[in-house]
């Protein structure tokens, strides 16, 4: 193979199912992957078929024809968002390890949220799904407590101050209010970590409940806590049609800034 047709590094760990492409970056950065016994640095390319390539001192291998898996988990509370944990803690690859592939999460769920996961062994459709380009919106129903008041209600609708940055606006819609909580339906079109607990507790509400219903057309239903089933034809193709859409919206809207610094420019 030609050097010029050699995969990047990050690439080769995401389809090797070991995780997602932007954590096989951080990997690379930390020193963890080698390519034939040296450190890896962003941006190296290898052979995945005839170079040594080890993440962590654990050897990696493609097989060129294996199955592409396209999973959707209902992760329960109590469960981490990782394939291994040192600490002992419940991690969602025991939920799946009646697949037979190495599959890693697309995205997280903290520990005490529910919900819609992906989980896959392609890392396209990983960085597809999660590239901040191009990011699918999520839908999530959130308890809160205590009853929240319309200025609450606002504040998160316009954008709060979190990790010193504002949120995005956020599509908010009070599905149930009683005397001492309020459920919502909260549509997040950014993913900071852990950010609607980080969003409530800036206008002093707690969460009591978060669970994620559904990520970009994709619903999650009444799979139950704890179960997973593949992804259908007609779900894969609505995720690759919004990704379209989404792709040809980004560089729509980057055109539109490179006109606008052309013209203060003149």
């Amino acid at each position: 193979m030609a050097n010029e047709e050699k995969i990047r590094v990050q690439k080769i760990i995401a389809d090797a199912g070991i995780a997602s492409r932007r954590k096989a970056e951080e990997l690379i950065t930390r020193g963890a992957v080698t390519v034939n016994g040296r450190k890896a640095k962003l941006g190296d390319k290898a052979d995945p078929y005839k170079d040594r390539i080890t993440v962590a001192g654990r050897e990696i291998t493609l097989s060129k024809n294996a199955k592409k898996y396209y999973i959707m988990l209902h992760k329960p509370r109590g469960f981490i968002t990782t394939m291994n944990d040192e600490g002992g803690r419940k991690c969602v690859a025991e939920l799946v390890d009646d697949v037979p592939a190495r599959l890693f999460p697309v995205g997280r769920l903290d520990k005490e949220s529910e919900g819609l996961l992906f989980m896959t062994n392609d890392g396209d459709f990983a960085n597809m799904i999660s590239h901040p380009s191009t990011h699918f919106a999520k839908t999530y129903r959130v308890t809160v407590r205590p009853r929240i008041s319309e200025e609450q209600l606002t504040a998160l609708t316009t954008g709060v101050l979190i990790d010193g940055r504002m949120s995005s606006p956020a599509a908010i819609h009070v599905i149930k209010n009683e005397q001492d909580r309020t459920v919502l339906e909260i549509i997040l079109e950014e993913g900071r970590n852990r950010q609607i607990r980080k969003m409530c507790e800036a206008v002093n509400l707690e969460v009591a409940r978060l669970k994620r219903v559904a990520i970009g057309p994709v619903k999650l239903g009444m799979l139950q806590p704890g179960k997973w089933r593949e992804l259908t034809p007609d779900e894969m193709r609505k995720i690759s049609n919004l990704h379209k859409k989404l792709v040809a919206q980004n560089q729509h809207e980057q055109e539109m800034k490179r006109h606008e610094r052309k013209a203060e420019h003149r």
